[in-house]
C-alpha cells in the first residue's frame, strides 16, 4: 500500500470528529510531518480559525495578509521557509477545497525543500480528500461548524446558513461565488443553487421582516422552490407552487422577492422569473450593464399568481454579478444611495478576481461607502463566470 492511499484509507475510516488526528498520525507517519493543522474560513470569510476541541488553543490567521490567506485565495500550495531554523523545515499551506467550495487551509510542517518538492503533489490530494470528509462529517458532528465561528451566529443566522449549499462552485462551464453580509446577524437575504449534467438552476431571494421571522419565511420559500424543482416543474411553475405556499402561510402579510434563473449548459440559453427585488448586472467585453426583466409580483403578495419566464443568452467569458437591495441601496453618511453607477465600479475594478473572491471584495466596497461598521440590512452579492461548452 503506498503511502497516498494510506492516506487517504485513514481519512475514509476515521470517526467525524477525529479526521484532524487522523491525518495527523498519517502524515507524521508517511511523510516525516512534524506538526499538522486544520484551519476553516470564518463566515465572514475574513479569518481561518484552527479546527481543535473548544476553547481554541491556536490564534486564527488572516485572510488576506497571511501565507496561508494566499493558499486560500489563489488556491495553489504555498510554501514558506522557517526562519532561523537550524533543522531546515519549511511549512506548506494546502487549500482544501470541495468541488470549488473553499473550506480552508491544511497547514504541515515538514523536512527541507527536496523532501517537499517530492511530496506537495500527494500532500495536496490528501487535503481535498479532507475537505470531502469534512463535508461528509458534518452531517454527524459539529466540530467543523463550530470552528468557522469568529463570533457567536445569531438563531436566524444559524437557519439561514444552514440553507445555504455552500459560497463557491465550479464546473467546466461556470464557476460561481456568493457571500452574505453581515455574517453573523444574517436577516432574510438567502442564494440558492442546483446543478445536473445539462442544467443549472440558481435562485436570489430577498425575504422581507426581520431576525426569525425573516428567516422563517426564507426557509418556507427556499423549500417550496426546492420542492418543485425537484419534482421537476419548469421555472415559472416552481416559483407558482413556491407563491401558494408563501401565501396559504401568510395570506399576503409576509412576501419574499425572488430571481430564478435557469441556465442551459450547452447553450448559454437562460430563462428568468423576475419576481421582486434582486438585480442583476452582466460584464461583457468590458462593459457593465445592467439586465432588466418584467418585473413580476414577489412571492406570496397575493394568491394564486401567474408567472412568466423570460430569456436571454450567456455568452462565454460573461460575467454576471446579482445583488440583493442591502447592496445598491445602501446609503451612505450622505444620504447617497450606493446605486447601479457605484456597483459597476465595483464590477470594473474587481474583473481580475475570480468569481469566488468577488463578493466579498464587492462587500468590502460597499463596506467603505457605508462608512459605519453596522448595516441595517443584508447585503447579498452572487458572482457568476460563464465560460460555457
Amino acid at each position: 500500500m503506498n503511502r497516498f492511499v494510506a492516506a487517504e484509507r485513514a481519512l475514509r475510516t476515521a470517526a467525524p470528529h477525529q479526521l484532524l488526528d487522523a491525518v495527523r498520525r498519517v502524515l507524521t507517519d508517511q511523510y516525516a510531518a512534524d506538526s499538522v493543522e486544520l484551519f476553516l474560513a470564518d463566515y465572514g470569510l475574513t479569518v481561518l480559525q484552527p479546527v481543535s476541541v473548544l476553547p481554541h488553543t491556536l490564534q486564527p490567521v488572516s485572510v488576506h495578509n497571511s501565507p496561508a490567506g494566499r493558499a486560500f485565495g489563489a488556491q495553489e500550495p504555498c510554501v514558506e521557509a522557517l526562519s532561523g531554523d537550524s533543522a531546515d523545515r519549511v511549512r506548506a499551506h494546502l487549500p482544501v477545497t470541495v468541488r470549488g467550495d473553499r473550506l480552508g487551509v491544511l497547514t504541515v510542517v515538514l523536512p527541507g525543500d527536496e523532501h517537499t518538492d517530492g511530496c506537495l503533489g500527494e500532500l495536496a490530494e490528501i487535503a481535498q480528500v479532507l475537505g470531502h470528509e469534512v463535508v461528509v462529517a458534518e452531517r454527524d458532528t459539529d466540530l467543523y461548524l463550530q470552528a468557522r465561528r469568529r463570533d457567536r451566529l445569531t438563531l436566524a443566522a444559524e437557519m439561514q446558513w444552514q440553507l445555504l449549499p455552500g459560497r463557491s462552485c465550479s464546473r467546466p462551464e461556470y464557476e460561481l461565488g456568493a457571500q452574505l453580509e453581515p455574517a453573523y446577524a444574517i436577516f432574510g437575504d438567502n442564494f440558492d443553487w442546483s446543478a445536473t449534467a445539462d442544467r443549472l438552476s440558481l435562485y436570489v431571494t430577498n425575504g422581507m421582516g426581520e431576525g426569525i421571522e425573516a428567516s422563517l419565511l426564507t426557509n418556507l420559500a427556499i423549500n417550496a422552490l426546492r420542492n418543485a424543482r425537484r419534482a421537476g416543474l419548469p421555472l415559472a411553475d416552481q416559483a407558482a407552487l413556491a407563491d401558494q405556499a408563501v401565501y396559504a402561510h401568510y395570506r399576503g402579510r409576509c412576501y419574499l422577492s425572488v430571481l430564478m434563473l435557469d441556465f442551459d449548459l450547452a447553450t448559454g440559453r437562460v430563462r428568468a422569473v423576475d419576481a421582486g427585488s434582486p438585480r442583476l448586472l452582466r460584464l461583457r467585453r468590458g462593459a457593465v450593464k445592467r439586465v432588466d426583466f418584467d418585473a413580476q409580483l414577489p412571492l406570496g403578495m397575493f394568491e394564486e399568481t401567474d408567472y412568466v419566464a423570460q430569456e436571454f443568452w450567456a455568452e462565454p467569458g460573461d460575467r454576471l454579478v446579482f445583488v440583493s437591495d442591502g447592496v445598491y441601496d445602501v446609503a451612505s453618511p450622505g444620504g447617497e444611495a450606493y446605486g447601479d453607477i457605484a456597483l459597476a465600479r465595483a464590477i470594473q475594478s474587481t474583473r481580475l478576481l475570480p468569481a469566488a473572491d468577488v463578493p466579498r471584495a464587492v462587500l468590502r466596497e460597499l463596506n467603505g461607502h457605508r462608512g459605519r461598521p453596522v448595516a441595517d440590512d443584508d447585503a447579498l452579492v452572487v458572482c457568476l463566470d460563464w465560460r460555457g461548452r
